[in-house]
């Protein structure tokens, strides 16, 4: 993709005060932002804009309009299905700079903070109260992206995903329009759910400049517990029975044995490599040993053949350190090679089987593949290394994403419990709901009706709009 014309630019630097520092072009910053974590196709953008306030934003977003430029928000770069790929050039709005935590309010369990602040950031400045921000997708992502992508990850069996953790928000429509949702009090039933739509519309529909979100107290005690099974079918099974007696564990995760090998040739660890269970218990310490007691006895009937405590911090962080590096691991097995993943999200009911159709699918289709999840909630992720240059092995690829993905619906489960649509999936996500696409088609024309808000991603593109 070409620059974008020097009038434009011009355009652009008086958006953001003038200064053309926060206006690139350059070839380096420009292929930053051609891609995410995924092997989608890259593509640059004409320019990158890093805005500094929602002021900004609104007349990037009014320039933008009235010139039909396509608009691309960016965080961290770490989505799994394309998001931040600016499929029609443009712009790419690069929000980390917008990096303020504007309140913290122990009192009120609540935050506000600029979409650019991270994750990590909040935990530490609420850790000093005794607080934390527990939705954890593993990356240490932005929260506005992590909001535009309805993010979850290992806690959200205890705390649930970034909808249910986000009280309000501020959005910058296209053509310059700053609307707040939702408010500081923990719930609300004023009018329609626009906070709720936001997020998760993966920047499709305007740019989150602003978040309030939900604290949480810090459990005054945590075990975790590394527990070993002869197959992952056994496994998936304990997960599907601790969840279902009511234990109150904060995190429940699955790891194949591939996974474990990759993660130890990766983080320098000596795991057992056989499918595991990581499951964390946190509360009052007689609360903790009691779930934990249950947990276990659970994991013998599915016949568990190992369990090891991890009750130092210190363990605990390397241990779920490890877990959430399991994608870069992958590079220990096979260098040179790309990592893909793809998940699905089933009842829990149907956990086993579905686990079960992806493992064969694998095998079936000779494919480097593990598989991991979040399984306390019924979702769960395969991973694939491939050569992006051998269209055999990507043509397998996809055909393994799409037999997941009719499996999950015939189960009545969904074809992503967490990626998202992005470009991957937009197939997937008429064929899940056929009858609400036109809905969909009909609100993003409401609130873009030019087309300029990250086209190419959730809905098809019907007329792409000219970058000018």
């Amino acid at each position: 993709m070409t620059t974008l014309r020097a009038e434009v630019l011009a355009a652009l630097e008086a958006a953001v005060g003038g200064d053309g520092a926060r206006v690139s072009t350059g070839t380096s910053d420009r292929d930053l932002h051609a891609e995410d974590m995924t092997f989608h196709r890259a593509v640059r953008p004409g320019a990158v804009v890093y805005p500094t306030s929602t002021d900004e934003v609104s007349r990037v977003l009014e320039l933008a309009d009235r010139e039909r430029v396509p608009v691309t928000p960016f965080g961290a770069g770490s989505s799994l299905e394309g998001h931040v790929i600016p499929v029609d050039g443009g712009i790419s709005l690069d929000l980390t700079r917008m990096d303020a935590i504007l309140s913290l309010e122990p009192g009120n369990l609540l935050a506000v903070v600029q979409a650019g602040v991270t994750r990590g950031a909040l935990n530490r400045a609420a850790g000093e109260h005794g607080l934390q921000f527990p939705v954890d997708p593993g990356a240490d992502a932005t929260l506005g992206g992590m909001a535009a992508t309805n993010a979850s990850g290992t806690t959200t069996v205890r705390y649930g995903k970034m909808r249910a953790n986000v009280l309000a928000l501020e959005a910058v429509l296209p053509g310059g329009r700053v609307v707040r949702t939702g408010s500081r009090a923990p719930k609300t039933s004023a009018g329609y759910d626009v906070t709720g739509l936001l997020v998760g519309s993966e920047g499709t529909l305007g740019v989150i400049t602003e978040l309030t979100l939900r604290l949480h107290g810090i459990p005054e005690h945590a075990v975790a517990a590394r527990i070993a099974f002869p197959t992952v079918e056994a496994a998936v099974q304990a997960a599907v029975a601790i969840v279902s007696t009511g234990t109150g564990v904060t995190r429940i995760e699955l790891v194949d044995t591939l996974n474990m090998r990759a993660i130890n040739l990766y983080s320098g660890t000596s795991y057992p490599e056989v499918p595991c269970l990581l499951v964390e218990a946190s509360g009052t310490a007689s609360s903790v040993e009691g779930d934990l007691e249950l947990v276990l006895a659970l994991a013998e009937a599915e016949g568990a053949v190992d369990v090891v405590h991890e009750r130092l911090p210190e363990a605990r962080s390397r241990l779920w350190s490890a877990r959430h590096d399991a994608a870069y691991s992958w590079s220990q097995l096979w260098p040179g090679l790309r990592h893909c993943s793809t998940d699905t999200c089933v009842p829990l009911s149907e956990l086993a089987a579905a686990v079960g159709v992806a493992q064969g699918e694998l095998a079936r289709l000779r494919l480097r593949g593990g598989i991991l999840g979040h399984v306390g909630d019924g979702n769960f992720h395969v991973g694939v290394t491939l050569d992006p240059d051998d269209a055999d092995e990507v043509a397998r690829w996809h055909e393994l994403s799409d037999a997941l993905v009719h499996d999950a619906l015939a189960r009545g489960g969904t074809c992503t419990g967490e990626h998202g649509i992005g470009v991957g999936k937009i197939d997937a996500l008429a064929l899940e709901h056929p009858d609400l696409v036109p809905l969909y088609r009909g609100l993003k024309d409401l609130f873009d009706p030019n087309g300029i808000m990250n086209p190419g991603k959730v809905v098809p593109i019907e007329a792409r709009p000219a970058a000018r």
